[in-house]
């Protein structure tokens, strides 16, 4: 994994300053007051000279044992807690050691504090919710662009500042890699920056030391149970967003989990007809070009048309989401409906065009309510079949592994059940749970399943079988550039997978 970017000028925080904010215990020798740091890290190949090295307890292994690779690097100070500090390794360092119960959840501040707390001087804007995070993270950007903002964007697709573009490792970086990458963003003139926020970010304390302008959310359905005991936990991770760090609160409330969320100062948002909320959607239609159109409705009684390339009900309130989120920020509505129109989102509901006579499309649908809704959008734009390519990634929740099964049958006329990145399970293990729970819908409901392990040949046959009229979804793996298997990662991109399917297919009938 390549080093984050880093800001080239920093300001040394003494040591003692840090302790003093944290509440950490010091180990050190007396010269330990003119030390200082001018950087930090989790990870000790990353480190460089006058770095803190955060050396934090793991399901596996301890940080602390490799404090030594990190002091040899250059690391002037370590974080760690009590355990950490009793390996010889840190006993021994020479430099300080700050000792406290839950390192984790200081380190974003700490790294904040070093970094200049760059969150300060921008304009954050958190996204959170199971589906659309992404989505709603690019139609926000693509209104501020509208606008004249210097943007930046974290996400799961990429990072980007400016113009810029930085591959994503997570969908929210570790805290001194999020603070880092903040501070570079004000050094190069950034003012906006649309980020996603994940589960695991929250309930890690990866964005603690970040202060959002503003904090949204789209809406939570079964995911990440492999990591959340159950629904309230997840639902509870993603409540932190809001539980004092965000300056404005903008919620989708078409959900009973979303109207949890409100308080008398929240920013609401809806598309379900009848639903009082502060900006609303009405009058969704499909354009002849395939664009859906629809009525925007602000808070103080303004309208506007505006128009998506995106189709989907779910991609409205996405929309409309964005919506909220930009007129918080200023940006006016007429620009607010020039970036709408104007997005493009990789990997999400992303048509595949080389001149066929059916719909060819890739999207990141990885759990079961994504799957029956990006089905129904495909179903409300064709008349005829729809094939579906899907699998689901190994070491993950396993119980949505039926259920994903069983939305894509009930929505297509033909599933492929196929692998994803198995990662380090038996992938036969996996499609055989996807297929218990597509096969215990009754034929009346569903669609006819096969079984293609690999995923090229699986694309491949989804593309021979379509026909005019058609629509191919292959969905699961959206923008990822790779395929995780037994611990490998290989090259594989679901558009290019498709991309020669057609090819193969139109000159094999040319």
């Amino acid at each position: 994994m390549a080093a984050p970017p880093r800001p080239n000028l920093i300001e040394p925080v003494p040591v003692t300053t840090l302790v003093a904010r944290s509440g950490a215990r010091l180990i050190a020798d007396p010269v330990a007051p003119e030390i200082a740091v001018t950087g930090a890290t989790l990870r000790a190949q990353h480190v460089v000279p006058g770095d803190l090295f955060a050396a934090l307890p793991g399901a596996r292994v301890h940080g602390a044992d490799f404090a030594a690779d990190a002091l040899a690097a250059g690391a002037t100070a370590v974080l760690t807690d009590e355990s950490g500090a009793e390996r010889p390794a840190l006993r021994e360092a020479g430099v300080p050691v700050l000792v406290h119960p839950e390192p984790r959840a200081v380190l974003g501040e700490i790294a904040a504090w070093i970094y200049g707390e760059p969150s300060l001087q921008l304009a954050v804007l958190g996204v959170t919710g199971t589906s659309g995070k992404t989505t709603t993270a690019y139609l926000v950007e693509s209104g501020l662009r509208a606008a004249g903002r210097v943007t930046g964007l974290i996400g799961t697709v990429e990072t980007r500042i400016g113009g810029e573009r930085l591959a994503s490792a997570f969908t929210t970086p570790e805290a001194p890699d999020l603070q880092a990458l903040l501070a570079v963003m004000v050094e190069q003139g950034v003012t906006h920056v649309p980020m996603e926020v994940s589960s695991h970010a929250l309930a890690l304390g990866r964005v603690n030391g970040t202060r959002f302008t503003v904090g949204a959310f789209t809406n939570l359905s079964q995911d990440h149970l492999d990591f959340h005991r159950d629904m309230e936990e997840y639902f509870a991770a993603k409540s932190l967003l809001f539980d004092g760090r965000s300056t404005t609160e903008v919620v989708v409330v078409d959900s009973a989990w979303g109207q949890q969320l409100v308080t008398p100062h929240t920013v609401t948002v809806s598309t379900e007809p009848g639903t009082k909320a502060a900006w609303r959607a009405t009058d969704i239609a499909i354009t002849p070009t395939g664009e859906q159109a629809f009525t925007l409705h602000a808070p103080d009684g303004r309208t506007a048309t505006a128009t998506i390339p995106l189709p989907g009900e779910f991609n409205v309130a996405n929309a409309t989401l964005a919506a909220a989120i930009l007129d918080t920020t200023g940006v006016s509505l007429d620009k607010i409906v020039a970036g709408l129109a104007a997005v493009e989102v990789p990997g999400r509901m992303e048509r595949v065009y080389l001149g066929q006579k059916f719909t060819a499309v890739v999207d990141y649908a990885h759990k079961p309510a994504a799957v029956t809704q990006a089905l129904q959008a495909l179903r409300a734009r064709t008349e005829g079949r729809i094939i579906t390519v899907l699998g689901c990634g190994g070491d993950r929740d396993t119980a949505k592994r039926p259920m994903m099964g069983e939305a894509a049958v009930r929505g297509s006329d033909l599933v492929i059940i196929t692998d994803d990145n198995p990662r380090s399970e038996d992938p036969a293990a996996i499609r055989a749970a996807m297929l218990q729970g597509a096969r215990a819908v009754s034929p009346a409901q569903s669609g006819e399943v096969l079984e293609i392990g690999d995923r090229r040949e699986a694309i491949a046959a989804a593309v021979e079988r379509a026909g005019p009229g058609d629509v191919v979804l292959v969905a699961g793996k959206g923008h990822e550039s790779g395929q995780e298997v037994a611990g490998v990662v290989h090259p594989f991109s679901d558009r290019a997978e498709l991309e020669a399917a057609i090819r193969e297919k139109l000159e094999v009938n040319a």
